[in-house]
């Protein structure tokens, strides 16, 4: 016991120790959920985007005869992800593997990354408790093994979250350069961080008081990241475009069967309307309005259905779905802590020192997350997106629990 304590006071008194704790932490939750929860292939939209990249030398979704569709349907980062393992390991068994392995090291850099964070706003025991907390959290855990952008996209927004929040302190040329380039990464990686990204250059430049000329320069900088994709857009479509879809993740979300999750099965009439849609490289932005008309109609048919289908998206996103469909959705390693740390996050939202911009700003994005990801069908993996921000305010209402326990003590 003796030997315990003493291995664990040097482990957290010595921050390059406590750093490799956290790290192995991670890395050994996630190895163990890749081992027996693990993808073992590549399938779905992501198998035909890298066989068509790998063979054709095209990243496309749609074929007509000889006419490859240039995809605009899927954000490119994650494609192109797996393809660089992919020119590593070619299309065979070791290529999902090292795909997993991949995103097990990048979420578990995520936790140090998501511990540095909690400094700024904590004291370095609840900020240890809290980065232990993202380690072993079921959900973040489980998705690192599947074959999905998420795990990306975690990390890519939780170190843009941390370069924004030492910009105040630290506004150097470095951390600009860095912020554009991320900011740039994220858009090519989820069509919704482009409003974040509006959201956070306003929030600092009024709050964190950042010159002007900075703000310009993180733009333009993101400009020139995300400008490869658009020219080959252009070159494609002759339009300046980053993404499509838009249509159609409003009609599955917005049609007569949908649910929290969504419907995706098309009716007669629709069916008919998208089988006259030409087969020609604009493909995807005449079936994409067809999708849009459609929604817009139930909508304006509608409205008080759809507003009440949106406050239940609202609950089940920050809180759970009460209807899932998912056949795991409710296991207990996964409902529990979700129900715990929304309940408690709750109580954090409400007492945490709003006089703090830093954590204000933590809140403001908390919140676009929940109305943009609520506007549209919720996938149970969507809700990833926001448990870090749940578990830095649980932590907030952990420590108001806590000294109100020791006062009355």
């Amino acid at each position: 016991m003796n030997l315990l304590i003493i291995l664990k006071d040097k482990i957290f008194k010595n921050e390059r120790y406590l750093i490799l704790f956290i790290l192995l932490l991670s890395v050994f939750s996630r190895g163990i959920a890749a081992f027996y929860f693990g993808d073992r292939n590549l399938e779905n939209e992501w198998g035909i985007l890298i066989k068509n990249l790998y063979n054709h030398n095209t990243l496309a979704l749609l074929k007509f005869d000889d006419l490859f569709v240039p995809n605009l349907w899927m954000p490119p980062v994650y494609a192109y992800f797996i393809y660089i393992h992919v020119l590593i390991f070619d299309l065979g068994e070791f290529l999902v593997p090292s795909v997993i392995f991949t995103q097990i090291i990048i979420s578990s850099i995520t936790s140090i990354i998501f511990y540095k964070i909690l400094l700024i706003l904590f004291s370095k025991n609840y900020s240890i408790l809290g980065a232990i907390i993202f380690c072993l959290f079921p959900l973040i855990i489980y998705s690192t093994s599947q074959i999905s952008s998420v795990t990306i996209y975690l990390f890519l927004l939780t170190y843009f979250l941390y370069l924004i929040l030492i910009l105040k302190d630290k506004n150097s040329f470095k951390n600009i350069l860095i912020i554009g380039l991320i900011a740039g990464v994220l858009i090519l990686t989820r069509r919704d961080f482009l409003l974040i990204y509006l959201l956070s250059l306003t929030y600092i430049f009024i709050f964190f008081k950042i010159n002007f000329k900075k703000i310009v320069l993180m733009i333009a900088i993101t400009v020139i990241t995300i400008s490869p994709y658009i020219i080959r857009n252009y070159l494609s479509f002759n339009k300046l475009v980053i993404h499509s879809g838009f249509g159609y993740n409003v009609w599955k979300a917005y049609n007569p069967k949908a649910k929290v999750e969504g419907y995706y099965i098309e009716t007669n009439d629709l069916k008919a309307k998208l089988k006259d849609v030409k087969k020609d490289i604009y493909y995807r932005f005449n079936e994409d309005k067809i999708y849009l008309d459609e929604a817009i109609k139930y909508i304006s048919d509608e409205p008080e259905k759809y507003l009440v289908l949106f406050a239940k998206r609202l609950f089940a996103f920050y809180f759970y779905d009460t209807d899932s469909s998912q056949s795991n959705y409710y296991n207990s390693f996964h409902i529990y802590p979700i129900l715990i740390f929304s309940i408690l996050s709750l109580l954090g939202l409400l007492i945490y020192n709003k006089s703090n911009s830093k954590y204000n700003y933590l809140i403001l994005i908390l919140f676009t997350l929940v109305i943009i990801y609520s506007s549209f069908a919720i996938l149970p993996r969507y809700k990833i997106y926001i448990l870090p921000f749940q578990i830095l305010l649980s932590i907030s209402g952990i420590k108001y629990l806590f000294e109100k326990l020791r006062i009355k003590n």
